[in-house]
């Protein structure tokens, strides 16, 4: 078995030298055949020589840089597609993931997971950064019902094949479970050590998170409905039909009971606010129902290019069957 471990690197010239000793250490140990992937993130400070600098003391070491900075998601999909061990691990080149935890993270894979999500039980960090975390993953947990206790950390282990299927863009990379359960993979988590940031600072704020949100708004609709969009689009459009409906039905019934009966003040409806939100809701309806089924358009037209179901095994062959 082959493992490669995708390193995503971002102003972290200081630590690259520590960090390298430790794989190394935990690759002799256990004695693993592996490969080293360092992705430069289009970094500003010396990483990318020291990177160059450890692939000539180091032949499992390889480097890839970026023009400029194109955010870790686009850093770990490089990783995965140079990538060619069956286990691939990713973590941070800050320290704070720990390489001793690597062979606990290969035990769970033995134990029939297919990825395997670290989870910092106990963290060095901030309360700024810790306390949006958890709200944050609760929400994708309740969201997506792939429950993790960290679904930020950056120390996960993937059987190889499954980024046969997933595909990272934007802010992805933190939901590759969500994604590869989706799929039928199975997804498990263990607690890791995490260690204090020994060099350098913090490279996610409060923008972080609101990426964060709104790449799970994304995720939550591809996975819970990317292959029948028009199951939630019309669903909306179809409560907003009714309510509009409703609205003028009941306005109609009640401007024509009184032109029957007759009052001393006349009912008109375009003087009531309710007979505009009616309308508005019709059309609010009307317009979720449209997207849906232009949706379900680009569905059936990408259709010969994606697939909605994925084979974990065959029995015979195709020759017998003919």
């Amino acid at each position: 078995m082959k493992l490669s471990l995708v390193i995503p690197v971002y102003n972290e010239d200081e630590s690259l030298d520590k960090l390298h000793e430790e794989i190394c250490a935990v690759v002799t140990a256990n004695n693993y055949d592996v490969e080293i992937l360092f992705i430069d993130d289009g970094s500003k400070d010396d990483s990318w020589q020291v990177i160059t600098r450890l692939t000539e003391k180091d032949s499992r070491i390889r480097g890839l840089k970026f023009r400029r900075n194109f955010g870790k998601a686009a850093a770990l999909d490089a990783g995965f597609q140079e990538a060619t061990g069956d286990v691939i691990i990713t973590m941070d080149a800050d320290l704070q993931d720990d390489p001793n935890e690597i062979p606990r993270f290969l035990e769970q894979l033995d134990a029939g997971n297919d990825v395997v999500s670290g989870w910092k039980k106990v963290r060095h960090d901030p309360w700024h950064k810790v306390g949006p975390s958890r709200v944050f993953n609760w929400m994708v947990s309740t969201l997506t019902g792939v429950t993790l206790h960290d679904h930020n950390c950056g120390m996960k282990c993937y059987r190889g094949e499954i980024f046969n299927e997933v595909r990272l863009y934007g802010e992805l990379h933190r939901f590759v479970p969500v994604l590869a359960a989706a799929h039928g993979w199975k997804v498990g988590e263990i607690v890791i050590n995490h260690r204090a940031r020994q060099f350098g600072h913090s490279k996610y704020g409060v923008r972080r998170f609101l990426k964060g949100f709104l790449d799970l708004t994304t995720v939550a609709f591809i996975t819970g409905y990317g292959q029948r969009p028009q199951h939630l689009l019309g669903g909306i459009g179809l409560l907003f039909f009714a309510l509009g409906f409703v609205g003028l039905f009941g306005l109609s019934g009640w401007w024509v009971i009184d032109r029957l009966i007759g009052v001393e003040e006349p009912i008109e409806l375009h003087k009531r606010a309710v007979f505009y939100y009616s309308i508005v809701s019709l059309l609010l309806g009307t317009q979720f129902v449209t997207v849906g089924l232009l949706a379900e358009i680009i569905r059936s037209a990408m259709a010969p290019q994606t697939k909605s179901y994925f084979v974990s095994q065959k029995v015979g062959s195709r020759d017998e069957t003919n």
